[in-house]
């Protein structure tokens, strides 16, 4: 059961709330949404709530890189040590992965773009949408939260900042690999021996390609927990000043520039 149901009346919706999160359109930054793609693929479009083809590309980024041992190589080219990063770089399917690569930092910044002008056009509409949902999945509302908590919650585990604001399908996503990426990269084993002071163990221990893909990924899941409380609440208000302006103010009544209103 929803508090309200879509007619399609209207062309264009700005929000929608579901068991599963709240799907919204906002403003954003393309050069930002292009950088994170950068950072890894797919998360750009993540971001956007593009979740399948986003999903898509963090799926393909793994496989190639893992394939390819990149992250492997860069962590030696990083060091100084070229000929064993050249020596460990497998080059059958390292140029499949470049024209990935670049479309999804390309297709991420556009599709920024487009996004921007269809926020402009929603919400020139101001189209209604519903803010209540409730059925066997679950309960799911609209509700004004607190940015600093969400961003605390993701800096503990990657994935608890969305599971705060009910981003069930992105929280699942984001803990799987949180798991995949901790385990392979024995990253919790490195931080024990770092902890009891036997640092040599702790290098011993750490894998670099799978521990590459934690940082960009860490600091992902805290941005984009932060932006989305941000984001739901600007919806929040929205939805409150519309439905007060629909049954509690009159249709007459107008604000005059300039004079004081009695």
């Amino acid at each position: 059961m929803r508090n309200f149901q879509n007619t399609n009346e209207f062309r264009r919706y700005r929000a929608d709330v579901n068991s599963f999160g709240v799907v919204t359109i906002h403003r954003r930054n393309p050069y930002t949404i292009a950088l994170w793609s950068v950072a890894f693929p797919g998360f750009g479009h993540l971001l956007l709530e593009k979740y399948l083809r986003g999903m898509s590309l963090v799926l393909w980024e793994v496989f190639i890189n893992q394939q390819t041992h990149l992250n492997l190589a860069m962590v030696y080219s990083f060091t100084g040590q070229i000929e064993a990063a050249k020596a460990v770089l497998d080059i059958r399917l390292l140029y499949l992965y470049i024209p990935i690569y670049l479309f999804a930092i390309w297709d991420s910044h556009r599709t920024a773009v487009e996004l921007n002008k269809l926020y402009i056009l929603a919400d020139g509409e101001n189209a209604p949408f519903n803010s209540f949902t409730i059925n066997p999945v679950g309960v799911n509302y609209l509700e004004k939260r607190n940015p600093l908590i969400a961003t605390l919650w993701a800096l503990t585990i990657p994935s608890m900042g969305q599971l705060y604001l009910n981003r069930i399908i992105l929280a699942f996503f984001t803990l799987t690999w949180t798991v995949i990426f901790v385990y392979y990269s024995h990253f919790l084993e490195g931080i024990h021996y770092l902890i009891i002071g036997n640092v040599e163990k702790s290098k011993q221990v750490l894998e670099a390609q799978w521990l590459l893909y934690i940082p960009s990924y860490y600091f992902f899941t805290v941005y984009e927990a932060y932006t989305n409380t941000v984001e739901n609440n600007k919806l929040f208000e929205k939805e409150q000043r519309r439905y007060l302006e629909t049954h509690y103010q009159s249709s007459h009544f107008k604000i005059i520039k300039g004079q004081k209103v009695k």
